[in-house]
């Protein structure tokens, strides 16, 4: 989502740009309008409007800064307006003047906040043109720092994407994460029933996984996130006993991709469960009750996560029918003194037993959480009351709960 969020806003700023560069071509009657960008040690057209022209410049072409006209105009060897190059021994000593060819030019520069120049906003004719004049050159000043902050937030954006995805590729490369297991334990009994696989990534300082989770869905990496940390936690299956279950996370993209079921078609029927997280609507859930089936009929286990925290929680709860349902800790907190609350917890509890579904309370802190949990037939549980999360060997010496 967050990926496609960001390809769209990218696409609107670009389209900004085209249809201010097309603005300023027709305004001034030019051939070619351009918004060029330094990179390095070249000038990169970062956008092109040249109807026509395309076979002489287009988005995305690049050439050594010391032969584009920008350098030299920030240089003062060229003036940002010329009406016929043929007048300036320094333009007529470039190559590109020659081969697009140019005869008219002007280009004003794009800055930062700070000052510092970014790129070049510029138009050009193949022939000389006497009519330019300063007024011109004012006017282009004018689309230039539109168009200009539009570039810079790209670029931001852009340099963003980049150190995100290096981190996250650097995460996966080298399995900068750990694991800490928490028990899922039946209220009734106080018996140990599985545990969920909660990552803790590594890399300081220290920030939650959901963050990091959303950083590689901006970039479009949550798959890869996803089965890296899945294929990790799977490593610690054959050390839980096998009468219980281990609860991995995963998101419906990742289900969709295929690659889950070919990642858990070896593991023993009932050892696994996978937790469809996502805090947003799915767009087609046949198309994801489908990409279910198979692993269902290989034996995983299918929880809900985040039952009562939104709209797409129960949503996902009607359309997938799953054979459990994990109370979001936003409802089990203080439900022991919040009638609202209680209420809630009721009504799905009436409904998992419609569906012949199980209730997960998740977040249980106090002892009055579990009491009331447990008086209104909630099923299994988990949170600090029953059991901090911890490294797989601690978290499997823990015994069962005393239920008095």
């Amino acid at each position: 989502m967050l990926s496609t969020l960001t390809k769209a806003a990218d696409l609107a700023i670009d389209d900004h740009v085209g249809r201010t560069l097309t603005a300023v071509r027709l305004h001034l009657g030019m051939e070619l309008a351009y918004v060029s960008e330094f990179v390095d040690d070249h000038a990169r057209f970062r956008e092109v409007d040249g109807p026509g022209l395309e076979h002489l410049l287009k988005t995305g072409d690049s050439v050594p800064i010391a032969d584009a006209f920008c350098h030299h105009v920030l240089d003062g060897r060229l003036p940002e307006l010329m009406r016929d190059t043929a007048e300036y021994e320094a333009a007529m000593r470039l190559p590109i003047t020659h081969r697009l060819p140019i005869g008219a030019h002007l280009g004003v520069p794009i800055r930062q906040a700070d000052g510092r120049v970014i790129g070049m906003f510029g138009c050009l004719r193949r022939t000389p043109d006497p009519s330019l004049t300063p007024r011109d050159l004012a006017i282009m000043r004018v689309f230039a720092d539109l168009a200009g902050r539009q570039i810079i937030n790209r670029i931001e954006t852009d340099k963003r994407a980049r150190r995100i995805r290096a981190d996250i590729g650097a995460i996966i490369d080298g399995t900068a994460f750990a694991f800490e297991y928490q028990p899922i334990w039946e209220l009734s009994t106080g018996r140990p029933l599985g545990f969920e696989a909660l990552c803790r990534f590594r890399p300081g300082p220290y920030r939650a996984p959901n963050k990091w989770f959303a950083e590689a869905a901006e970039i479009g990496l949550t798959i890869e996130l996803e089965l890296a940390v899945i294929r990790e936690a799977l490593k610690d299956l054959p050390s839980i006993p096998t009468s219980q279950f281990l609860s991995l996370n995963a998101s419906p993209t990742t289900v969709l991709s295929g690659r889950l079921h070919q990642l858990l078609s070896s593991v023993p029927p009932g050892s696994v469960v996978i937790e469809v997280t996502e805090h947003a609507p799915v767009d087609d859930y046949d198309r994801l009750t489908a990409a279910l089936e198979p692993l269902r009929e290989a034996g995983i286990g299918l929880a809900i996560d985040d039952a009562g925290a939104g709209y797409a929680s129960l949503q996902h709860i009607i359309s997938l029918k799953p054979d459990r349902i994990k109370l979001d800790g936003s409802l089990t907190r203080s439900i022991d003194r919040d009638p609202a609350r209680r209420a809630l917890a009721t009504a799905l509890v009436a409904f998992a037993r419609e569906t012949e579904a199980t209730i997960i309370a998740e977040g249980i802190e106090t002892s009055g959480e579990f009491k009331a949990l447990r008086s209104l037939g909630v099923d299994k549980g988990q949170g600090y009351f029953l059991g901090a999360p911890a490294p797989l060997a601690i978290a499997l010496e823990m015994r069962g709960l005393s239920v008095t």
